[in-house]
């Protein structure tokens, strides 16, 4: 069976590699996944082998904890998480503010006076010398037990056989202080035997700061990352709350409305129009449009009639009809998709940085160096402080200070330049993981295309202009609830065409409208209604098939029985989708776009943009199994989308990528939001990643370098030849002098520019007739040489990515608008000749307030 276990204390991959390892020793288990970022276990071992009990006791033996997750009735184990990271958090940010408090006035205090600052009249002089150290020690003091938690972890593992960071931080600093507490008793007795020579020797050989700076730049590192993960529960409670809490049932021939979860198996449920569906079952009375846009990523409402299934989460967009219940609870769709994410999630393997991989070598190494080194000048010189000077000196010159933070500055300044470039990392170890990409999937609907239906073509028939067409049919399609029918009607509002009322209107399901325009009968809708109608349509079938060839939709229009043109309908390509995929191509990452649109569609939108492959008709549980079977062929997968369907499947890839302008869904479950919605910056992510991830080997180099070099010095291998010892005080500036190396090399960062950025590639609406076909009022527009009218609107209430993604989507959404939003400076650039009162009603509808527009 498969089983997820709680893992607590685990600090960074060499941890997780630990757990992992002792829990795969256990006989009877047959695999197991430890999740660091989560603090989860995946165990699959057989129940009549092995225990849940003997899996934990495996676990704490290793110097870990482990527990069984409390399942309190479905969403309550995602808020617990989600508290747990919050409370995480705030104890370390607790830490490292008291830490900095303590730290500062030591800094100053051991070093200040060498860089010209005054000090108290008291802690000046060799007579002040043990009040100079004394006032060290207690200000150490409490930065080491606000930090316990790496003595604690460090030692603990260090115990078991298995060191990592935390230990080469504990063994650093502890080994500064016990030298700085012997250099107090070495004063101490030279003031007691009037040695003032001992005492001056001693009085500038603390390394009380030492540790200090140790603990508090290593804590402020932690803080940063930890800060940085996001919180993977929040998006399975997201994806628990699209399911509606009641239900309309009928009991004994009367409507009542109940929890879902008392909903049963053969339940008749009935569903009004702007309702969601509660359980998945079969239709037995009524027709409608469904949006399953949350669960197949199709684009347009599919239209529903009697013995058709309908799933949970979808929403019906106008009739009304009833369905019987099939499966409820645990077993209905999202149910499923809820568990796909959970198990993407547990199953991700975590990063093994190289820091942590040495770490288990380089401790063990350094303090049997130490050891030795002690020895070797005890024997030699039979001095007890030759040996404890030399024995420190090689502890502190190969403190792990530049070593834990060569990681995490230059994820801090990469991720900070992610965020001023629109894309949003959530943590280090996706950062890490996206320089070793080379596959990344693409979602269709609303990451390569606009996600709503635009007309591309007019085809009016002999005799009438494309305007006399698009007015009669936006008359038509008005008073009609479709999709399809509102892109017709947004295209002629674009064109401010007149219109009048139609009369005798009726919606035939699954064929169009008829209705009455003076007096004539008017039909809009598909090919089998103009056919029952007797419209002839033999000339022009060859033009539509070549439509639908390009994945557009033909709609056709007719009155009485003579055909008036043919509009088509289509979800077209961002502007920057085409440059986008070259760009992965010039990366050197093969693109595969993956959707659960039909084969036709699918097939004519990747032949236009050029990916790789296309995967069509491809359910939410089959991406997720698409994305694993990628996994399975050894490659390194990222996966892009914007929907909730796409959730498991964000999970699933090694590294996943979120449309700013999605779903909340889709961005909490991603570990990267791209801010502008704009898939451009999906490349411009792998470069700043890969120029992250060399920026951390440099770091990481030059911080073994010094350690390295520093050691057989500190040592005294050169003593005998050359008389040269380096000294506990010079081992700390030669320590301090690596951490200055590495962050100014992690600096270079904030000068990274992509060769990708979200302008750079084309503009206007790709496919759209609004830039394929020239209108009247455009010509009339270029003659006068006058362009499209760029506004400023100043904007209140933007707190975040999601924010800003939905005032772009608000905008974006009218006719003729194309607008951007900077979230940092609160104002959004709009392009179009549009009123201001229907650009603040947009912003003011989506919930924020317009205070101005330029």
């Amino acid at each position: 069976m498969k089983q997820t276990f709680n893992v607590t204390g685990m600090t960074c991959s060499a941890c997780s590699a630990h757990v992992e390892k002792a829990v795969s020793r256990v006989e009877g288990v047959a695999a197991v996944s430890v999740n660091l970022l989560s603090g989860s276990m995946q165990v699959d071992y057989d129940e009549a082998a092995v225990s849940s009990d003997k899996i934990i006791a495996a676990v704490t033996a290793s110097g870990y904890g482990a527990s069984l997750p409390q399942k309190a009735g479905g969403k309550a184990a995602a808020p617990r998480r989600e508290d747990a990271a919050a409370g995480e958090l705030k104890q370390m940010k607790h830490r490292l503010v008291w830490s900095f408090v303590f730290f500062i006035p030591l800094f100053y205090i051991s070093m200040g006076h060498m860089m010209g600052a005054p000090l108290p009249g008291f802690l000046t002089g060799m007579d002040n010398a043990l009040s100079f150290a004394f006032i060290q020690f207690l200000l150490t003091l409490p930065i080491m037990y606000l930090n316990d938690k790496f003595y604690k972890v460090g030692f603990k593992t260090l115990l078991h056989g298995a060191p990592n960071m935390d230990s080469l931080i504990a063994v650093g600093s502890i080994a500064a202080v016990i030298y700085g507490v012997f250099a107090i008793f070495q004063m101490n007795w030279g003031f007691g035997h009037g040695d003032m020579d001992r005492v001056e020797q001693y009085h500038m050989d603390l390394y009380f700061e030492s540790a200090g700076t140790i603990l508090t730049l290593v804590t402020l590192g932690k803080f940063l990352e930890t800060r940085s993960k996001g919180r993977t529960g929040e998006a399975i409670t997201r994806l628990m709350d699209l399911a509606p809490k009641t239900a309309s049932v009928l009991r004994s021939g009367a409507e009542v409305e109940i929890p879902v979860e008392e909903v049963r198996v053969g339940d008749h449920v009935v569903v009004r129009p702007g309702q969601s569906v509660p359980v998945d079952g079969v239709i037995v009375e009524g027709a409608s449009a469904v949006d399953e846009s949350a669960l197949t990523g199709e684009s347009l409402p599919v239209d529903k009639s009697v013995g058709d299934k309908v799933a949970a989460a979808s929403i019906n967009k106008s009739g009304a009809f009833t369905f019987e219940a099939l499966r409820v609870g645990e077993d209905t769709t999202l149910a499923q998709m809820i568990r796909l994410v959970e198990e993407a999630s547990g199953s991700k393997a975590p990063i093994a940085k190289l820091a942590d991989r040495v770490a288990g070598v380089f401790v063990p190494v350094v303090m049997i160096i130490a050891a030795v080194t002690a020895v070797v000048w005890l024997v030699v010189t039979h001095s007890a402080t030759s040996a404890l000077t030399a024995g420190v000196a090689v502890l502190v010159i190969s403190c792990p200070c530049a070593l834990g933070l060569a990681t995490p500055v230059a994820i801090m300044v990469g991720t900070g330049k992610g965020a001023e470039n629109g894309i949003l990392v959530k943590s280090a170890e996706a950062l890490e993981t996206l320089h070793t990409i080379d596959t990344v999937v693409l979602d269709k609907t609303g990451t390569l295309t606009q996600g709503k239906p635009k007309v591309t073509d007019i085809l009016p028939a002999e005799g009438l202009t494309e305007n006399a067409l698009l007015g009669l049919a936006a008359c038509l399609e008005i008073p009609s609830e479709h999709p399809l029918g509102a892109a017709i009607v947004e295209e002629a509002a674009y064109r401010q065409l007149p219109h009048q009322p139609a009369e005798d209107f009726t919606a035939v399901h699954g064929r169009g409208v008829r209705a009455a325009l003076g007096g004539r009968v008017c039909l809009a809708g598909n090919r089998a209604m103009m056919e029952e109608a007797g419209v002839d349509l033999s000339p022009w079938l060859p033009r539509a098939e070549a439509l639908a060839g390009q994945g557009k939709t033909p709609l056709y229009f007719a009155r009485d029985t003579t055909l008036l043109g043919v509009i088509a309908v289509a979800d077209t390509p961002k502007p920057t989708s085409r440059d986008a995929v070259a760009a992965f191509h010039s990366l050197g990452i093969d693109v595969i776009m993956l959707t659960g649109d039909n084969r036709r569609t699918a097939d004519a939108i990747g032949r236009e943009l050029g990916v790789t492959e296309v995967m069509a008709e491809v359910l939410p549980q089959d991406k997720e199994r698409k994305i694993a079977g990628l996994q399975e062929q050894g490659k390194k997968v990222a996966m892009v989308g914007d929907g909730i369907n796409d959730a498991p499947a964000l999970a699933r890839a090694d590294v996943g990528l979120a449309i700013g302008a999605g779903t909340d869904v889709a961005i909490e479950s991603a570990d990267i939001v791209l801010m502008k919605s704009d898939l451009m910056d999906a490349a411009a992510a792998v470069e700043l990643s890969r120029a992250t991830i060399r920026n951390i080997r440099q770091n990481l180099f030059w911080a073994f370098f010094y350690n390295s070099l520093g050691i057989p010095l500190a040592a005294g291998v050169f003593f005998p030849l050359l008389r040269w010892q380096l000294n506990p005080m010079f081992a700390a500036a030669a320590m301090s002098l690596s951490s200055v190396t590495v962050v100014s090399n992690a600096l270079r960062l904030r000068f990274f520019r992509s060769r990708f950025s979200s302008g750079a590639a084309g503009s206007g609406e790709i496919g759209s007739v609004r830039s394929a076909a020239p209108r009247e009022e455009d010509i009339n527009q270029k003659q006068g040489g006058n362009t499209a009218m760029t506004k400023t609107m100043k904007i209140e209430g933007m707190m975040c990515a999601h924010c800003s993604g939905r005032v772009e989507k608000a905008l974006n959404d009218l006719p003729g608008v194309t607008a951007s939003v900077d979230l940092a400076a609160g104002t959004a650039t709009v392009n179009g000749d549009v009123s201001d009162e229907l650009l603040t009603k947009a912003v003011t509808d989506a919930g924020y307030t317009v205070t101005g527009i330029q």
